[in-house]
């Protein structure tokens, strides 16, 4: 029996393997063999894709745009209704596809697959599917694929929990001038609308010399700026044998020489430490943008779903970031029709909307998740009251994103230009360093390179601007 030094060793001994099938497979059919990632939900699932690519490609499949390919996997979301709904519809769709290849692979992962009726209903309505694993064993793929291609039957392999974090694995990021980070993995605040610490199970941190390493190689690989990635990252570290900060952490990560920028999400409100507010204010390089998610502004809504914080402590926490912190934006998520929420109880939400003068909001209508202590709540809203709640609340963030801008303009600022306008020929698309979206007119040449722009006019969620020579 072949013995690993690590779980990192072992896998790539399970790639080695499956490079051999798949150059079998390619030189039976006289064609490359294709793969496909369907992503859906947070940052964090798009850097698993990233990490799940990565595998696919080592083992020799070469990506394509298309689902019509010898494997496709499904990396879910379970935050909401909508994302379950979604993936059986394009199920339904690859099941199409298998019919006219048979030896096409399907894998389902991700954390719609850490519910049990879930992975039960693939199991009898979607029996044409190979592969179904989970949020805390994708690093397996190649040992699961290897699995799938001796037995020819469906594999399921799902954890309930991990401890384990296992580095050094291959990853194919989507841009090469930025990537995420990922410092942490799982939560402990089980919110009683949020599903999350039961299918990404428990906080666990990765060693800060593993992730100063990691960023230090993607720096040498071209990329100017990261973002730390994590459900709270304002706890990351008190499971270290060896505590660290979130705030020491990041000044550990600011002395790599050569990155432009650091970006992070998402922090809790009730965890947000005086001395992270501090290293911020001081640092020349984490960006002016803290995402900062109320959820409700009403604090008896706030006690239901969990949250450890009041209206009150919140918005003088805001007052505290944006006094310490002259010219952050500061964007947050919402959740509308919470069970129990009242007009007054939303008008208490506004009005933390008006105060603290958002840029921009993630909302959400309230979404039952089966499993949470919310979705035993009596007293659910109703759907056109919800409906009508949501539309008002985007008229003030609308207003108030556009007082915002209005600040901006004539200002020169630095922006790390991301892409060609989707909109527009010979116009390509910036950030600033307080996250807001800038369009003005370049070339692909500018594309992953810091450049100074003038803010020209303000568009309500973004700029106008126009590059500054010289």
């Amino acid at each position: 029996m072949q013995i690993y030094n690590n779980e990192a060793q072992k896998q790539y001994s399970y790639m080695e393997e499956m490079k051999e099938w798949v150059k079998a497979q390619e030189e039976r059919l006289g064609r490359p063999l294709t793969c496909h990632i369907t992503t859906f939900g947070c940052q964090m699932n798009e850097k698993d894709s990233e990490k799940l690519l990565g595998v696919l490609e080592t083992i020799g499949y070469r990506q394509t745009d298309t689902e019509y390919a010898d494997l496709v996997l499904f990396n879910t979301c379970t935050v909401r209704e909508n994302a379950n709904t979604k993936l059986y519809g394009h199920l339904g769709h690859v099941k199409k596809a298998k019919e006219q290849n048979p030896e096409m692979i399907i894998g389902l992962c991700g954390c719609m697959m850490q519910e049990e009726q879930v992975v039960e209903k693939i199991r009898k309505s979607y029996p044409f599917v190979d592969l179904i694993f989970g949020t805390h064993n994708i690093f397996k793929l190649a040992e699961l694929l290897k699995a799938r291609a001796d037995s020819g039957g469906m594999i399921v392999d799902i954890w309930k929990d991990t401890d384990q974090i296992v580095e050094d694995l291959p990853s194919d990021r989507k841009f090469s001038f930025k990537c995420g980070v990922n410092i942490m993995f799982g939560c402990n605040n089980f919110c009683s609308y949020c599903i999350v610490p039961y299918v990404r199970g428990r906080e666990r941190s990765r060693k800060p010399e593993d992730i100063i390493r990691e960023i230090e190689g993607l720096v040498q690989e071209g990329v100017r700026e990261v973002m730390l990635l994590g459900q709270n990252v304002n706890s990351y570290g008190k499971n270290l044998d060896e505590p660290v900060s979130f705030a020491q952490l990041l000044q550990k990560i600011e002395q790599i020489e050569g990155l432009a920028r650091i970006r992070f999400m998402t922090p809790h409100p009730k965890d947000l430490s005086d001395e992270l507010i501090e290293v911020m204010a001081s640092s020349k390089k984490i960006c002016r943008h803290m995402h900062l998610p109320v959820q409700s502004g009403s604090s008896r809504i706030l006690k239901k779903m969990n949250r450890h914080y009041t209206k009150e402590s919140y918005l003088a926490l805001a007052e505290k970031i944006k006094e310490k912190i002259p010219g952050i934006a500061m964007t947050t998520d919402i959740i509308v029709g919470f069970p129990g929420e009242t007009e007054e109880d939303f008008e208490e939400t506004l009005d933390v909307v008006r105060k603290v003068k958002f840029d921009s909001a993630y909302t959400f209508v309230y979404s039952k998740r089966t499993g949470t202590p919310a979705a035993a709540m009596e007293d659910q809203v109703e759907p056109e009251v919800v409906k009508k709640r949501f539309s008002r609340l985007l008229e003030v963030i609308k207003e108030s994103s556009k007082d915002n801008r209005k600040d901006g303009i004539g200002k020169e600022e630095e922006v790390l230009v991301e892409e060609k306008n989707t909109h527009e020929d010979g116009m390509v698309t910036g950030r600033l360093s307080n996250n807001i979206l800038v369009h003005f007119k370049g070339d692909e040449s500018l594309i992953g390179q810091l450049v100074r722009v003038k803010i020209t006019e303000e568009k309500g969620f973004y700029y106008m601007g126009e590059q500054v020579n010289g």
